[in-house]
C-alpha cells in the first residue's frame, strides 16, 4: 500500500485516529462485505503472530499444552449448562443445513468453548494422577455482536482468541490457578509494555457460570477501559453438568474444580492505541514485524559502497537474530522515514558515505531519539538502542495510566473523573449502591478489589452509603 493518502488524524480524536490507524498502518481492512468481519493484512498479522508467539511461550513454562478443538458445538452439548447459555443465547450464530439438507442436531459457531471441550474431559480424566490437566487453544469464535462493531476491538467473528482451561482436584488448587493466570497476564503485558489495572467483576458481570472473574484492563486514549484479558474461577459447575469426575487417593469420586481464561486480539488494539501517536504505530521491540529498518543515504558515486555496507548490516544483525530490513526502494529519506514510522519500527539505522568513513551509523528510534552509534559494535548498540527505546515506551505508558486514574471520594468527583479516564472509589459491594452511582453519574462500576501500583488497597466510606468499602474501578467501557 504505497499511497498513504494524506496525513494520520490526530490522536487526540481517539476514534478517526484508530480508524485510520488500521489501514494506514498496514493491520487491518474493514471493507470485507460482513459486518463485524476484518482482513488481516500481512504486516498486522505478523504483529499478531508475535503477540500470540509471547503468550504461547508464558503458556508452555508454565506447563500448559496446547490444543485444538473442533468449532461446531452440537445444539444438545450447547444447552446443558442453562447459566452459561443464557450468557450467550442472543449471540449465537447456529449452523442448521449441510447443503441444501437440514441437519438433525443444529451446530453452534462457538462463542467461547467451554460446552465443546468439557465432553472431552469427562472422557479423559479418570484419577487424581490425571490432575491438573491445563490445555490451550489459540481459536477463532463467532458472537453476534448487536452493538456498534470496532476493528480489533467489538467483532462478530474473534479470530485470535487464546482460551485456557484447566482442571484441578479442589476449589482450593483453582483459586490457585486463577492466581497463576493473573501474574501470566501481567507478564504477557509487561513484554507488550501496556500498564494493566486488575479487579474482580461484580457478581451481575462475571462470566456465565462462573464462581467469580478477575479481569485485566487497560485505560485507552480517550479514557474508556478495554478488558483485554479475563480469568474465571468456575467452581464445580460445569464438571457437574458434564459430569467431570475422578477417583482421588481414598478411593472416592468426586468433581472436578476448574479454570478458564482467555485473551482475544483487544491485546493488539492495547498495544495499538496506547502506544501509537500522531505519526503512526510504536510498537514494542518484542512483538514488531520489522525491528530494524536499515535506510542507504545515496550521494554521488558511492552508491554500490553505501548498498553493500547496507546489506552487511542487514546481514550481521540477521543473524543475532533481529528482524532486519534494508530499504532499497527508489525513494526519498524522508519518505522511507515517513511509510516505517507509520508502521511502529522501533529502530532506524541510517548509513551513508559519511558514516562509512566515520565507522558509525546513525540511529533513531521511533520515539525521535537520534544518535552515532559504532559500526563495529553494531550488535551491542542495538541491542542497548532497542532496551533503552522499551524502557523508555513503557515509562511512557505508565506515566500516562498514572494521569488517567483519580481517586475519588465522593459521587460529585466521578463525572470528572471519568471524562478524563476511570476513577477509583470506594464501594461496599451492594448492587444498589453500584446501581446509584451509574444513575448519578452516569459511569458503571466495572470491578473491585482493584490491584494497580497507584491505588492503595486499604479502602473507606462507599461512596453511596457511607458504610464501609472497598477500592473499586468505575468508568466508561468499550
Amino acid at each position: 500500500m504505497e499511497d498513504e493518502g494524506g496525513s494520520l488524524p490526530g490522536k487526540s480524536d481517539f476514534s478517526a485516529w484508530y480508524n485510520d490507524i488500521l489501514w494506514r498502518a498496514e493491520i487491518m481492512d474493514v471493507r470485507y462485505p460482513v459486518k463485524g468481519l476484518y482482513v488481516w493484512y500481512p504486516h498486522g498479522f505478523a504483529l499478531r503472530r508475535h503477540v500470540y508467539q509471547r503468550l504461547r511461550d508464558l503458556l508452555d513454562e508454565a506447563d500448559h499444552q496446547e490444543t485444538l478443538f473442533p468449532l461446531l458445538i452440537p445444539k444438545h452439548e450447547f444447552m446443558k449448562e442453562a447459566e452459561h447459555i443464557k450468557g450467550f443465547e442472543e449471540e449465537v450464530y447456529w449452523v442448521t443445513h449441510g447443503g441444501t439438507s437440514e441437519l438433525d442436531v443444529p451446530l453452534a459457531l462457538r462463542p467461547t468453548s467451554e460446552t465443546a471441550i468439557y465432553p472431552m474431559y469427562a472422557l479423559w480424566i479418570r484419577s487424581h494422577a490425571d490432575l491438573p490437566l491445563k490445555l490451550y487453544q489459540v481459536v477463532n469464535t463467532f458472537r453476534y455482536e448487536t452493538k456498534h462493531t470496532r476493528p480489533l476491538i467489538r467483532l462478530r467473528e474473534i479470530t485470535s482468541f487464546k482460551e485456557a482451561h484447566t482442571v484441578h482436584a479442589t476449589w482450593e488448587d483453582a483459586e490457585r490457578q486463577v492466581e497463576e493466570a493473573v501474574a501470566l497476564y501481567r507478564t504477557f503485558y509487561e513484554r507488550l509494555c501496556v500498564p494493566i489495572i486488575i479487579s474482580r467483576r461484580p457478581d451481575w458481570d462475571k462470566f456465565p457460570g462462573a464462581d467469580y472473574t478477575i479481569a485485566a484492563d487497560a485505560v485507552m486514549p480517550d479514557g474508556r477501559t478495554l478488558q483485554i484479558g479475563t480469568v474465571h474461577h468456575l467452581g464445580d459447575h460445569f464438571s457437574k453438568t458434564f459430569d467431570i469426575t475422578y477417583e482421588d487417593a481414598s478411593g472416592e469420586q468426586q468433581f472436578a474444580h476448574q479454570t478458564c481464561y482467555g485473551i482475544s486480539e483487544r491485546s493488539i488494539a492495547a498495544v495499538v492505541s496506547v502506544h501509537g501517536d500522531d505519526r503512526g504505530l510504536v510498537l514494542p521491540p518484542a512483538v514488531a514485524p520489522v525491528q530494524v529498518v536499515i535506510v542507504p543515504i545515496i550521494v554521488g558515486k558511492r552508491e554500490d559502497e553505501v548498498l553493500a555496507h547496507a546489506a552487511a548490516l542487514e546481514t550481521e544483525l540477521g543473524a543475532a537474530g533481529y528482524r532486519t530490513k534494508v530499504d532499497t526502494r527508489a525513494l526519498r529519506p524522508g519518505a522511507k522515514y515517513y511509510y516505517w514510522e507509520m508502521r511502529g519500527v522501533p529502530l532506524r539505522l541510517e548509513v551513508g558515505p559519511r558514516d562509512i568513513d566515520a565507522g558509525t551509523v546513525m540511529a533513531a528510534n521511533r520515539l525521535g531519539d537520534k544518535s552515532a552509534v559504532n559500526r563495529a559494535a553494531i550488535v551491542d548498540e542495538v541491542a542497548a538502542q532497542l532496551e533503552q527505546f522499551r524502557g523508555r515506551l513503557r515509562a511512557r505508558a505508565e506515566e500516562d495510566l498514572a494521569h488517567k486514574i483519580t481517586l475519588a471520594s465522593s459521587m460529585e468527583e466521578i463525572p470528572g473523573a471519568v471524562r478524563a479516564g476511570v476513577a477509583v472509589v470506594n464501594w461496599c459491594g451492594s448492587e444498589d449502591c453500584a446501581g446509584r452511582i451509574e444513575k448519578e453519574t452516569g459511569a458503571a462500576l466495572l470491578g473491585s478489589d482493584v490491584r494497580s501500583q497507584y491505588v492503595e488497597p486499604d479502602g473507606g466510606p462507599c461512596v453511596a452509603c457511607r458504610e464501609a468499602g472497598r477500592p473499586a474501578l468505575v468508568g466508561r467501557s468499550y
